[in-house]
């Protein structure tokens, strides 16, 4: 199988957690009654589905260096960033103080147990939602610990939008560095998921309604044009859905914008095609990937492996990509490396 002539940076791969050496990390009270994985409840809510349909899907956990090490020779990539799994799930968390105190002990653990620069595995860092001034003290700890951006789970009961969060995005553009958010796929998410009866159906519709829920509120709260050098990025539902939304984004605007959406100078689309910060991952198959990448950048769309989660395909889907026929070179090169490290700020 040909494999790609450009290394690869991986900007949205996975690791499978270790509870119980998160656990060492907590901090008390928590580390007391939470046993790890062994407890009743562990560590992060569940919502009861078999994702891997037994072992049928299961690819392995990918939860050491050494895994992820042997996982990039797969496709002979140069680097992964990695995103939490069951941290996905930090917006569920109803208490806020433990809500802050799982945060600390995943970020403690990422950087200290998994990531290494010399073995090209790079992580981010869990953000808590309800406090932003402990996110902002977070993302400060987050970058001394060498983690390469911040990340807010899509899903939970707040909105990225909201003016809370400001302080943490001026606390991002004055430190550099990015913050991304990134769906977990769970009927816990909202927006009537939660009626449907299969795993099938909600997983169809929970990552997309996630990530379109914070691009909207993002967007139309002025986000992007509060804080212009701000790079974020949304990831795990791929880019072409990204045209569609910004059409009736911009069809909004111009008809409500000058009430609803006072602190937008430009249409939405606008700030996605000419900013160039604001980034998205990307899915193999996606049909109208060209198309998408004409109207909103080279540079702006970063392969995505999701491995070792059961719904990617990673190496075939890297080979996929350097094979497509409907993507100019300097779209290839944005798409396989440019973006993940203009976003990362990766040397």
């Amino acid at each position: 199988m040909t494999q790609p002539t450009i290394r690869a940076i991986d900007g949205d791969g996975h690791i499978g957690e270790n509870s119980s050496a998160i656990h060492e990390y907590l901090e008390q009270p928590y580390k007391e009654f939470r046993s790890g994985s062994s407890g009743p409840g562990g560590l992060l809510p569940l919502d009861g589905w078999d994702r891997y349909l037994g072992r049928r899907l299961y690819r392995g956990g990918a939860s050491r260096t050494e895994d992820w090490e042997q996982a990039l020779q797969k496709g002979d990539m140069q680097a992964t960033v990695l995103y939490p799994s069951m941290g996905l799930f930090l917006g569920f968390i109803k208490d806020p103080d433990y809500q802050v105190a799982f945060a600390k002990a995943y970020n403690t653990w990422i950087a200290k147990d998994i990531c290494s620069a010399e073995q090209g595995v790079y992580g981010v860092g869990l953000l808590p939602t309800y406090y932003p001034d402990e996110a902002v003290k977070e993302l400060q700890r987050i970058k001394q610990l060498g983690l390469r951006a911040g990340m807010f789970p899509a899903d939970g009961s707040h909105l990225l939008g909201h003016r809370m969060f400001h302080p943490v995005y001026q606390a991002a553009v004055d430190m550099d560095f990015p913050i991304a958010t990134h769906a977990a796929g769970s009927h816990l998410g909202g927006a009537g998921v939660e009626m449907f009866p299969k795993f099938i159906q909600t997983h169809t519709v929970a990552h997309p309604f996630g990530i379109l829920r914070q691009f909207t509120s993002v967007m139309f709260e002025g986000v992007f044009e509060l804080f212009p050098t701000l790079r974020f990025a949304f990831l795990e539902t791929g880019c072409t859905w990204v045209p569609w939304w910004l059409d009736r984004m911009d069809e909004e605007f111009e008809k409500r914008g000058d009430v609803e959406a006072p602190a937008l100078k430009r249409q939405p689309s606008q700030y996605v095609r000419q900013g160039g910060n604001v980034f998205f991952g990307v899915e193999a198959g996606e049909r109208l990937l060209g198309q998408t990448l004409d109207l909103i950048g080279d540079d702006v769309v970063m392969y995505a492996s999701d491995y070792p989660h059961w719904d990617g395909d990673y190496p075939e889907s890297l080979f996929a990509i350097a094979r497509r026929e409907d993507i100019t070179g300097p779209q290839r090169q944005g798409l396989l490396r440019g973006a993940a490290l203009r976003f990362y700020g990766l040397d």
